[in-house]
């Protein structure tokens, strides 16, 4: 029986949420940042502020018309023609103003006659132009560092003529320690939502050995899926333990009190629990929160929409839930399960939110932030 014990991958406390995620900020170090083509980036975190040259380098047509100064056409009317002073010259978009004009007036608003020609109207100073730099001025960075990258923002970075930037690019492995469909489910929906966060997912072959995997040197972190209980064939926080360090067992999160956190050397490593919902629970909370650490990323929430709860939240103080949120016909939102999310509950769900251990839950009425599955 002792023997028995001794085997036994018991937890000796849950740690609170808040702990958990403090210690990631604490000992997780960013990756190295590397340079990456614009049309690769997508998702990733800047490393380096990304600036332009100043663009463009003179003002510019931003329509069709006639280049003219905006003074000449002051008090100009469809009954009080105004002559200018000189016959305007036509532009195009993106053609360089001619010197001596500030605007571009539409070309019904200019008539040429045999006198010259007049402004039906006036043109305010500016008008249809892009001042110099307008578009990029090298002095305020079109992105920061820790922003992560947009699809528009890197279009708008082609567009700028910037070719390459420098980025941090987590390289996170996962491992399936059982090839169950369960297990396997939740590592491809992980790797799916580690590459649109702006990480680099690899899923190992099911039932690789945890400790092959923990010597690899080609990655920054590591997430393996099961293992992580009582169970009999439960080793994966006894080999974390032996290869390194073992942090957390035991997060007081539901689902997902069994997860671990460790380190091998500084790389990070992160036990999931091999149940579907427990696994994402940690993965969204916890397992989120490590690569925005890894990526050195500003932006740690996922956008959220608030509603209106239609019937109360009930959750254990000292305990963080995650709980699934469906919409009302009535415009409300009501929870569908805790401590265990069945398969229907993630699927009929529009959402998540998250309880925090000091609170009791939400009464209804309450407006909370509900955010997206990945």
């Amino acid at each position: 029986m002792t023997a028995d014990r001794e085997v036994l991958q018991l937890i000796q406390r849950l740690t609170p949420l808040t702990e958990v995620l403090s210690r990631i900020d604490g000992e997780v170090k960013p990756v190295i940042p590397r340079t990456l083509d614009v049309t690769a980036a997508v998702g990733r975190t800047l490393a380096v502020d990304a600036a332009a040259p100043w663009r463009p380098a003179a003002a510019t047509a931003l329509h069709d018309g006639w280049a003219v100064s905006a003074d000449e056409t002051l008090g100009a009317g469809d009954y009080a023609p105004m002559l200018l002073a000189r016959s305007p010259s036509r532009v195009e978009v993106g053609q360089a103003m001619p010197p001596d004009t500030d605007s571009v007036a539409p070309y019904d608003v200019v008539k040429k006659t045999t006198n010259g020609a007049e402004a039906l109207a006036a043109i305010n100073p500016g008008e249809g132009v892009l001042a110099a730099g307008g578009d990029c001025d090298p002095a305020i960075p079109l992105r920061r560092t820790g922003e992560r990258l947009r699809a528009t923002d890197l279009a708008a970075f082609a567009a700028a003529g910037l070719a390459r930037v420098t980025v941090r690019e987590p390289r996170l492995r996962i491992l399936p320690l059982r090839g169950s469909g369960i297990i396997n489910s939740a590592a491809r929906a992980i790797a799916a939502d580690i590459e649109r966060r702006g990480g680099a997912a690899r899923i190992d072959e099911a039932g690789r050995g945890l400790d092959i995997a923990l010597a690899a040197e080609n990655t920054d972190a590591i997430i393996a899926i099961g293992g992580t209980g009582s169970g009999r064939n439960d080793t994966s926080v006894h080999v974390l333990g032996r290869e390194g360090r073992v942090a957390v067992h035991g997060i007081a999160l539901a689902p997902g009190e069994t997860a671990a956190l460790g380190f091998v050397d500084t790389r990070p490593v992160l036990l999931l629990p091999g149940r579907l919902d427990a696994a994402l629970a940690v993965w969204l909370v916890v397992g989120r929160h490590l690569l925005s650490a890894l990526a050195a990323s500003k932006h740690k929430e996922e956008p959220a929409e608030t509603v209106t709860l239609s019937r109360k939240v009930a959750s254990a103080v000292g305990l963080a839930e995650l709980v699934p949120i469906r919409r009302t016909p009535d415009g409300g939102a009501e929870p569908l399960a805790t401590r265990y999310l069945p398969l229907s509950s993630l699927t009929r769900s529009d959402g998540w939110i998250l309880v925090q251990a000091e609170s009791e839950g939400f009464p209804a009425g309450t407006n909370v932030p509900v955010r997206p599955w990945p």
